[in-house]
C-alpha cells in the first residue's frame, strides 16, 4: 500500500504545523519505534548556503522536538541528488520532507535521481511524502510558468491526480491572480486545480479521500466549478 501524501500551502517546520506533523509521524509506519525523518532543502538549492542551512536547521529542530529521529540532508543539485549515502539515508526514512523554494529547480534536480528513487521506495512501502510549496507543486501533473502568467506550463511528476497544485493560495498577490484564472481555463473536463492556503495541508492518498488540516482551507477548481474545504473536511480527487 502506498503511504500518505501531505501537501502544504506553507508553514513547514513551524509550530502552526505541529498537529499536521504529529499526525504524519503517527501514520508513517514506524510501528512503535522512533520515526525516522529526512528533511530535504533541495528546492532552495540555488539560494545559497545560508538559505539551505536555515532550512536544514529548522527541519531538524522541529522534528526532534516532536520526538523523531531526524537527518537534514544537503541535497542541493544533481551531484548531491545522486550521492549514494544521501540515497541510502532517504531509503531508511519513514517520512521524507521537501521544503519550499523553486518548483522547477526541485523537479529537474530530483528527476531520475537516486534520492528521488529512494523517496519513492519509502512511499511505496507505506512511508510518508510531505512537500511544502514547491515540494507540493511537483506532485501535480504540471507547474504553471509564472513568467507567462500560466499560459504555458511544464510537466512534473504527476503523482497526484490534479493538473496544478498552487500553494500560498490565500496570499497570492493581485498581479498573480490572472495566472490562476488562465491555468483554470486550460483545464479539460475531469481535470482539477488544487489551491492550498497558507499554514494549511491536505493529507491523503491518490485514489482515496483527502483531509484538510491546518488553519485555513483547500480549494478545488474544475473548468466550470469550484468548492472550498475547511479543516477537518474531506474530498476526493481524480477523474
Amino acid at each position: 500500500m502506498n503511504g500518505l501524501i501531505a501537501l502544504l500551502g506553507s508553514g513547514e517546520y513551524l509550530p502552526v504545523m505541529n498537529e499536521v506533523d504529529n499526525y504524519l509521524l503517527a501514520n508513517c509506519g514506524a510501528n512503535g519505534r522512533k520515526p525516522r525523518v529526512v528533511c530535504l532543502p533541495t528546492a532552495a538549492g540555488q539560494e545559497g548556503d545560508a538559505s539551505v542551512n536555515r532550512w536544514l536547521k529548522m527541519g531538524v529542530e522541529h522534528f526532534t522536538a516532536l520526538g523523531a529521529e531526524v537527518q537534514g540532508l544537503p541535497v542541493t543539485d544533481k551531484v548531491t541528488a545522486n550521492d549514494v549515502n544521501h540515497a541510502e539515508a532517504v531509503k531508511e526514512a519513514d517520512l521524507v520532507y521537501f521544503s519550499g523554494g523553486d518548483p522547477m529547480y526541485l523537479y529537474q534536480t530530483m528527476k531520475d535521481s537516486m534520492v528521488w528513487q529512494a523517496a519513492e521506495k519509502v512511499w511505496e512501502r507505506g512511508g510518508v511524502y510531505a512537500g511544502c510549496s514547491a515540494g507540493a507543486m511537483i506532485l501535480g501533473r504540471e507547474v504553471p510558468d509564472f513568467r507567462m502568467l500560466g499560459s504555458r506550463s511544464n510537466p512534473v511528476f504527476g503523482r497526484v491526480p490534479a493538473e496544478f497544485i498552487i500553494p500560498h493560495f490565500d496570499a497570492i498577490p493581485i498581479f498573480f491572480k490572472p495566472l490562476v484564472a488562465t491555468a483554470r481555463k486550460r483545464l479539460h473536463d475531469g481535470e482539477m486545480l488544487i489551491g492550498i492556503d497558507e499554514n494549511t495541508a491536505i493529507i491523503g492518498r491518490a485514489n482515496e479521500a483527502w483531509t484538510v488540516m491546518g488553519s485555513a482551507k483547500a480549494h478545488i477548481f474544475t473548468k466550470n466549478d469550484s468548492k472550498s474545504y475547511a479543516a477537518g473536511e474531506k474530498f476526493t480527487l481524480g477523474k
